[in-house]
């Protein structure tokens, strides 16, 4: 081999790694990049939790639904959703438990879904208040029920 066809050794060192000054520009792209992307990707997070609420309400609905099918009535109030995964005293007919993985979803943020019977909506209500647990809100605050 002809040593001459190779680069000398102080040239490949200079240009083997990047400079400080790259580097340092590459991370204020980035910087700027999660500045302006983060807040919207964070926000469609908020929203795809608010959707996952909605989706396990009916679901809990549904299943609701299919215990008054066989015993006749909803759950009551005392009952609550904790009949539709394991068989109540009071409920003689009850074929369940109504839910796939016999227990009772917690809401996207870790609480559990409130339940009414009589509902002030209607017959029955399932509902979740949301991020902040209180009632009302807007976005990620706002109640998400069966109504």
């Amino acid at each position: 081999m002809n040593p001459s066809a190779f680069p000398s050794t102080p040239f490949r060192r200079r240009h083997a790694g990047f400079t400080l000054l790259e580097l340092l520009v590459v991370l204020a792209i980035l910087a700027l990049l999660g500045g302006l992307v983060g807040p919207k990707v964070m926000n469609q997070l908020g929203g795809a939790k608010t959707k996952t609420a909605g989706v396990q309400v009916k679901d809990l609905e549904n299943a609701a639904q299919m215990f008054k099918l066989d015993v006749g009535r909803y759950p009551n109030a005392a009952e609550g959703l904790g009949a539709l995964v394991a068989r109540p005293s009071t409920a003689p007919g009850w074929k369940g438990p109504y839910l796939e993985k016999n227990a009772v979803p917690k809401d996207p943020w870790g609480n559990d879904y409130l339940y009414e019977a009589p509902g002030r909506h209607g017959e029955i209500d399932i509902y979740t208040l949301g991020k902040d647990g209180a009632p009302g809100g807007d976005g990620e605050d706002a109640d998400v029920g069966n109504w």
